[in-house]
C-alpha cells in the first residue's frame, strides 16, 4: 500500500560551491567593494509615496469612476450651474486616478471605463427635459458637444495604462533573465 505525503514539499537547497584552499589565488584577490550611498529622493516623489495606493478590480474601478463622476456632475450642477469646463477639468484627474488605481491584471480596462464614467456623470449637467427621450437626447448632445474633454480624459487613461503595462512587461522580462521569483517552468 502506498503512503501519500501529507506535508508540503520542502524547496530543494542548491549545493554550495566548494571553498578554495587557503593560500590560493582566489583568497588573495578578494577586495571589499564599498556600498554606494543611497540617492536622495526628491520631495515630490516622497509626497507621492505618501498618497493612498489602492488596487481596484476592473469592476471596482468602474464603480469608482462612475460614482465619482456622478457626484462631481451633481456638484457641478449645484454650484456652477452645469459648467462644462468645470466638469471637464474635474474629469481629467478622475481619469488619471482610475488608471493609476486599477490593479495590474485589469489595467487594460481603464481606457474603457473612463468614457462610461464620463457619460454617467454628464447626466445631471446635460439639462434634458421632457421624459426619458428628452433626457437621452440631452445626454447624447452633451457627449457630442463635450467630446474634447471625453477624448482628453480617455487619452490620459490610455497613456497611464500604456506606461504601467510597459513597466510590468519590463519587470517580468528582467525577472525572467535573472531567474528570480515569479518564473514558471
Amino acid at each position: 500500500m502506498e503512503q501519500h505525503r501529507t506535508g508540503r514539499p520542502q524547496p530543494r537547497q542548491q549545493p554550495k560551491p566548494p571553498l578554495s584552499a587557503p593560500g590560493t589565488l582566489a583568497d588573495a584577490t578578494a577586495y571589499p567593494v564599498p556600498a554606494r550611498p543611497p540617492r536622495p529622493v526628491p520631495p515630490l516623489v516622497q509626497a507621492l509615496r505618501r498618497l493612498p495606493n489602492p488596487r481596484l478590480t476592473g469592476l471596482g474601478a468602474g464603480l469608482f469612476g462612475a460614482a465619482t463622476m456622478l457626484a462631481l456632475g451633481s456638484l457641478d450642477q449645484l454650484l456652477f450651474d452645469g459648467s462644462a469646463i468645470v466638469y471637464g477639468l474635474l474629469f481629467l484627474p478622475v481619469s488619471a486616478l482610475t488608471a493609476l488605481w486599477v490593479r495590474e491584471a485589469d489595467v487594460v480596462i481603464a481606457p474603457i471605463i473612463v468614457p462610461i464614467a464620463f457619460t454617467v456623470g454628464i447626466v445631471p449637467i446635460s439639462g434634458g427635459s421632457g421624459g426619458f427621450g428628452g433626457q437621452t437626447m440631452a445626454v447624447v448632445t452633451a457627449l457630442a458637444v463635450h467630446a474634447g474633454w471625453l477624448y482628453g480624459g480617455t487619452l490620459v487613461a490610455g497613456v497611464i495604462t500604456c506606461v504601467r503595462k510597459l513597466r510590468t512587461m519590463g519587470r517580468r522580462q528582467r525577472r525572467g533573465r535573472t531567474g528570480g521569483p515569479g518564473r514558471r517552468g
